[in-house]
């Protein structure tokens, strides 16, 4: 009964609910309340601070890590094991921080439905809260009351409700009472209901409520959210590259304590060995690197006016390969405006911006000056009369706000393009008359008293009702006799501006009307002409959809609107090109999944979809492996927002529910930050891929090494000291810098690849393999060549030949953090000062390392012996290998791709 109340008949609904035209009773109501609770959604849970920073720690990388430093804490290396665990901590205090930002989608939900309700109990009229509001209530009505549950319309006055948040339609719904036939018909469709949190615009009417808390339409939205969760491609990608590591560690590690204990080697050292090996395996400054690249993405971001909820949603965005944007909101300003005007036989062509009175008349592509044209001002005058919203620019929001009817807003502006101000006009034309728009009517009619006694009728509406009621047609300054020509030719530009998606309204005066205004006797009218307006385009999105195809990336629309008008915007703007088709609700409900995947490489409009409809649109996507952002701003784009990869909510325009679902927000609802977002998110991974190229090459170096000296039978070539120095200490300290990297500026300039679980490309895997045979081969070549005895070494001899080892991987380090920065740009045409943060990192790294080696303390701690000006200049020609090598590589990759 309540999911269909739209097909019941009052009368039944009443006597469901066991209501009368009085209302419930004052106890009655109480009882219901009690029964099924407040109309009102579950409080959400907030999370503490504690918890979230808690849930930093829930990742297999990390729980490995605790591991290592525990272990290595036991062993007595208090100072590495304080390494590890700071890196742990700024990781997390970081990640808590951003994450705390945001709030509970439900506590949004809730916000957008609290307001006050007026009931008819026991016969009388009672302002109560909405909670208390219950199934059987009758609920009263007006302009500008929120409508407080979902409420089965018995009487309705020329009630508009504005539904645009909950369906995605910009133009307010126009209700009544009638009963519906059709099963399943969207709320859209559903015009004898009135919906939870939407907003009524004009007119009055009164109804049954059928529908409380989470049996409200929006009701139903916020029960799903809670089970819908969508993992970002980085947080699954670190999550398959940990299981990777730590099943790698445990094998690697078994097979050198098992080889190493065969070759001589003592428990305690292989044991000692083996932990920091693991340290060396497990790229410990990873998490806090992909933080620090994370975060330093969303501040660029918020530079340009987009909010970052989520620091991991960043760099996933970068991996779009379809972003679906809703029309109302993001391709449109959700403004209409007048953007055509026929009239004298001539069409005119308004340009502007939305609500903003700022905009030009143009014919045939120049501009007119209205006064000049009688045509132009007596269709402002006409306009401005028949326009009852109001229009206020706000400083604060920086938008235009309306008070009234939307179509009646785009006639006042209009109107003022011309030269007309409503109230100036008005006040030398006092109203002796009007008739406001109603469904029955379909038009509004205005009588003004003229400064000489006259008295000026004028009247808007659908063109079918005022063509057929004109007599008479404006031509150039006079009024004829209208003909079957006329009509004719009126018609066909009725069709043409309908097939440009705009909305066609129909006006025409008298000027010598009578001094009273009835229905039954309405005086004869005098065609001028036909306006034609729509939702304005965004400026900025044909822009943003061209960057957004030269990066590879696919734009789609969907929209609650009809499939005509949804054609036309998208047509205007770019996104709709011959050979494409467009799917609406009606197919999503007979097609099943596999029918829906075959059409979607042809599809780029969706219209009239309901909520569900979207999610299904998007796990369609998400079955091809394609990653989907989503953009919103309405309570019905809260679904798509959650289950899409990415969540891109409108800042200005967007409702709250929105805001909370996404987990970006466009402050400046400029459509073209997306693709800005896009650009960063790439560059995010292009970081990301450079870090992680540098950490396994070197980390998978370090242990090639102690594992070829094992198989040659040499002595261990690094301490477990030495292993964590290297890791914890010089390591660190280059991969910050290189998370700051200044970002390639070809990044949008082709198609994305994708990258696979592990994290890996084919490119990767090459240079790794590349890097790593020649940091082993070097290092080895290094230790033999000062290991003379390598059989049975004397101590003095071991310490020098490990102290070149730890020099010489120190500068491959240094000279391959200069490689890693491109995969085919050579390191002689990169200026040195791009990244001077990488420069300091560098000079630092190579001064700790002569702190390791001269002084002391240091060299008690990592076993270190001085080395003379003879080694440092073989270490340093060693080291240059690996810049001589990957410029080869790069050479022959360059020469490949031309």
């Amino acid at each position: 009964m309540k999911t269909q109340a739209y097909q019941t008949k009052i009368a039944d609904l009443f006597a469901h609910y066991h209501v009368s035209a009085s209302g419930l009773s004052k106890e009655e109501a109480a009882r219901r309340l009690e029964a099924s609770g407040p109309n009102a959604l579950p409080a959400a849970k907030v999370d503490s601070y504690l918890k979230i920073f808690a849930r930093q720690f829930a990742s297999p990388l990390i729980y490995v890590l605790i591991a290592a430093g525990v272990i290595v804490l036991l062993m007595g290396e208090y100072i590495d094991a304080s390494a590890v665990f700071i890196v742990l901590l700024f990781n997390a205090v970081v990640g808590a921080f951003q994450e705390g930002k945001a709030q509970n989608t439900l506590l949004a939900l809730n916000k957008f439905t609290t307001t006050e309700a007026t009931v008819i109990r026991s016969g009388r009229e009672l302002i109560i809260p909405s909670e208390e509001v219950v199934l059987g209530d009758i609920v009263l009505l007006r302009d500008g009351d929120k409508v407080p549950a979902d409420v089965r319309l018995f009487e309705t006055t020329n009630l508009r409700i504005n539904e645009s948040a909950l369906t995605g339609e910009s133009t307010p719904v126009l209700k009544n009472e009638e009963t519906l036939a059709g099963d399943d018909l969207p709320p859209a469709e559903q015009v004898n209901l009135a919906f939870k949190g939407t907003l009524i615009i004009a007119g009055t009417g009164r109804g049954l409520v059928v529908g409380t808390g989470l049996e409200t339409a929006v009701g139903r939205i916020s029960a799903k959210l809670g089970s819908l969760e969508a993992d970002v491609p980085l947080k699954a990608n670190i999550k398959a590259i940990s299981r990777v590591i730590i099943i790698g560690v445990v094998f690697i590690n078994l097979f050198l304590f098992v080889v190493g204990l065969l070759y001589g080697n003592s428990f305690i050292d292989m044991f000692k060995t083996v932990v920091a090996v693991s340290v060396a395996l497990i790229p410990e400054g990873l998490p806090v690197v992909i933080t620090l690249v994370l975060a330093a993405g969303v501040w660029r971001m918020g530079k340009r006016q987009a909010l970052v909820k989520r620091l991991q949603a960043v760099e996933a965005l970068g991996q779009a390969k379809v972003i679906a944007v809703d029309k109302t909101g993001t391709i449109t300003k959700n403004e209409l405006m007048v953007q055509s005007l026929f009239t004298n036989g001539q069409s005119f062509d308004i340009t502007g911006d939305g609500y903003s009175p700022d905009g030009e008349i143009r014919l045939a592509g120049q501009v007119l000056d209205p006064p000049a044209h009688p045509e132009l001002v007596l269709a402002g005058r006409i306009a401005t009369f028949c326009a009852s919203a109001h229009v206020a620019y706000s400083p604060e929001t920086e938008l235009w706000q309306v008070a009234g009817d939307p179509t009646e807003a785009a006639l006042l502006v209009f109107g003022q393009k011309t030269g007309f101000h409503r109230e100036a006009l008005v006040a030398e034309n006092p109203s002796v008359g009007e008739i406001p728009f109603t469904s029955d009517l379909k038009y509004h009619s205005t009588l003004h008293r003229l400064a000489d006694g006259r008295h000026f009728f004028t009247q808007v509406g659908a063109p079918e009702i005022i063509i057929n009621r004109a007599k008479y047609i404006f031509r150039d300054g006079e009024r004829h006799k209208i003909t079957a020509s006329d009509k004719k030719d009126l018609h066909q530009q009725m069709k043409a501006m309908s097939a440009r998606g705009l909305r066609v309204l129909a006006f025409g005066y008298h000027d010598e009307a009578g001094p009273t205004l009835t229905e039954d006797d309405l005086p004869e009218l005098t065609l001028v002409g036909l306006f034609g307006m729509s939702d304005v385009i965004r400026q900025e999105a044909k822009e943003a959809l061209h960057r957004a195809r030269a990066a590879g990336i696919k734009v789609v629309m969907i929209t609650g609107d009809h499939a005509d008008t949804a054609r036309a915007i998208a047509a205007e703007v770019g996104l709709f090109r011959p050979g494409d088709e467009i799917i609406t609700g009606a197919d999503l409900e007979t097609w099943d999944d596999a029918t829906l995947d075959q059409k979607l490489s042809q599809t780029s409009v969706f219209a009239r979809v309901t909520p569900e409809h979207k999610l299904r649109i998007i796990d369609a996507y998400r079955r091809r492996k394609e990653i989907i952002a989503m953009t919103g701003d309405g309570v019905n784009d809260a679904l798509s927002l959650v289950a899409a990869d990415l969540g891109v909510a409108m800042g200005r325009v967007g409702t709250e529910v929105a805001k909370e679902a996404a987990d970006i927000i466009l402050l400046d609802d400029n459509f073209g930050s997306i693709v800005s977002a896009v650009e960063e998110g790439r560059n995010i991974y292009q970081t990301i891929k450079k870090v992680v190229l540098y950490l396994f090459s070197t980390s998978i170096a370090e242990v090639l090494v102690i594992i070829g000296a094992i198989l040659l039978g040499w002595p261990l070539p690094l301490a477990a000291s030495q292993i964590i120095w290297l890791n914890v200490i010089t390591d660190s300290f280059l991969v910050v810098a290189l998370a700051v990297d200044p970002k390639d500026g070809t990044l949008l300039a082709k198609p994305f690849v994708k990258p696979n679980r592990w994290f890996f490309d084919s490119l990767m895997i090459v240079r790794t393999v590349v890097m790593t045979t020649v940091m082993t081969v070097g290092s080895l070549l290094a230790f033999w060549y000062y290991l003379p005895d390598a059989l049975v070494p004397t101590a003095g001899q071991l310490a020098y030949a490990s102290t070149i080892v730890l020099s010489v991987l120190v500068f491959y380090q240094w000279m391959n953090i200069w490689n890693c920065r491109s995969e085919d740009r050579s390191i002689f045409k990169m200026k040195i000062w791009e990244n001077k943060y990488l420069l300091f990192a560098a000079i630092l790294v190579i001064g700790l390392q002569l702190a390791a080696i001269y002084l002391p303390p240091f060299q008690t701690f990592l076993r270190t012996v001085p080395l003379s000006i003879f080694d440092w200049l073989l270490v340093i020609l060693i080291s240059l290998s690996i810049i001589i090598v990957e410029e080869i590589r790069k050479l022959f990759a360059r020469k490949l791709n031309t």
